[in-house]
């Protein structure tokens, strides 16, 4: 193995680590000055319901982070309330073009997390955000801290000045 493969497989090893993810996330929400906390949990939290049941939440508090892919191939980042099934259509129209279902490689390669970690922050490459208009009827909301068993509460307020997303009604 020459040096710069195994400078490469060491690389995406790290990128693929539980704690890198979750550390981008401390980092990204520490140097946006937020005071929000990662809290890591035994069991997943991977979908909205398996979150909401260990916060001790509604599934609506959960900000869900999905990835799409626009027709001109760049990522959009949805952060839905756990109870919304998101509208492409909307979105699209907001978004100017059409927009499909990302696949787990393109969500990797984009984010920097799996499918079920997504965080609103701290991703590999730049964005397009979106963020659901009914996340904005709690007090607090909870989202993913880059693993499938992450996550960190914060204010609807404070996804929109962390992510600058743009709310609409995305179901």
């Amino acid at each position: 193995m020459t040096s710069d493969t195994a400078a490469a497989a060491a690389a995406m090893s790290a990128a693929a680590s539980p704690a890198s993810g979750i550390d981008r996330v401390r980092a990204a929400l520490r140097a946006a000055g937020s005071a929000s906390e990662v809290v890591q949990f035994a069991t997943t939290t991977r979908t909205a319901a398996d979150a909401a049941a260990a916060i001790g939440c509604t599934v609506a508090q959960i900000a869900k982070s999905l990835v799409f892919r626009s027709a001109s191939g760049e990522p959009v980042l949805v952060i839905a309330s756990g109870i919304n099934r998101v509208d492409e259509a909307k979105v699209a129209a907001a978004l100017g073009e059409p927009i499909g279902k990302a696949d787990a490689g393109f969500v990797r390669e984009r984010t920097g997390f799996a499918i079920g970690g997504v965080a609103p922050l701290g991703h590999a490459t730049k964005l397009r955000i979106f963020v659901d208009r009914d996340l904005l009827g709690y007090e607090e909301i909870w989202a993913a801290a880059g693993h499938p068993h992450a996550v960190f509460r914060l204010t609807p307020a404070e996804l929109r000045r962390l992510t600058g997303g743009t709310v609409i009604a995305v179901a």
